[in-house]
């Protein structure tokens, strides 16, 4: 698989910055995007020229460093998805792949796809935290639970600790059944 990186290059915060177009070839499906990078930097290095910058940490979608700005969508096309682990294959051969910093009043750049992080530190370090439902399982504490009625001739399950064995034996005549309200 071959593409071009269109990549933002900037030498530091007072630098204005730009787009420059790097070719890369002979790309796996299975290479992710910052493994792709890795491969664009050994060759700048190897033609003597400076590496691209961008932040990487664990490499396994969990801590949030390798944040860029993908093709104008943040981490990139897949949803739900990192910029470290968006697979090559999401791209089609051939692409012009654009790649920028997320730009932010907070978080300005300090050397190509690199910004700085302080002000998000500090708001961690203070002991703060942003609080967004990411669709994981609800509070149970939460969860309003449903009053359960009964009519019948026999006492409910949980009305004396001598109850007859639960639930009725079939012979037994029942006017309704637990039912939610």
């Amino acid at each position: 698989m071959n593409v071009v990186f269109r990549v933002w290059r900037q030498r530091d915060p007072e630098d204005p910055g730009g787009f420059v177009r790097y070719p890369v070839d002979d790309l796996g499906p299975d290479t992710t995007l910052l493994e792709a990078l890795d491969r664009l930097n050994e060759g700048l290095v190897a033609r003597g020229e400076p590496p691209v910058a961008f932040d990487s940490d664990c490499r396994e979608g969990i801590c949030g460093a390798c944040g860029i700005v993908v093709d104008g969508r943040p981490h990139g096309p897949l949803p739900c998805t990192t910029s470290c682990l968006v697979p090559m294959r999401a791209f089609r051969d051939g692409a012009t792949i654009t790649l920028e910093p997320f730009r932010t009043g907070a978080f300005p750049v300090l050397r190509d796809l690199v910004v700085d992080r302080r002000a998000l530190d500090r708001v961690m370090q203070a002991g703060g935290y942003v609080s967004v439902r990411a669709g994981s399982a609800p509070e149970a504490n939460t969860l309003p639970i449903a009053a359960r009625r009964w009519s019948g001739r026999s006492t409910p399950p949980s009305a004396s600790a001598a109850a007859p064995a639960w639930p009725p034996a079939p012979t037994a005549r029942r006017l309704s059944s637990w039912a939610p309200r």
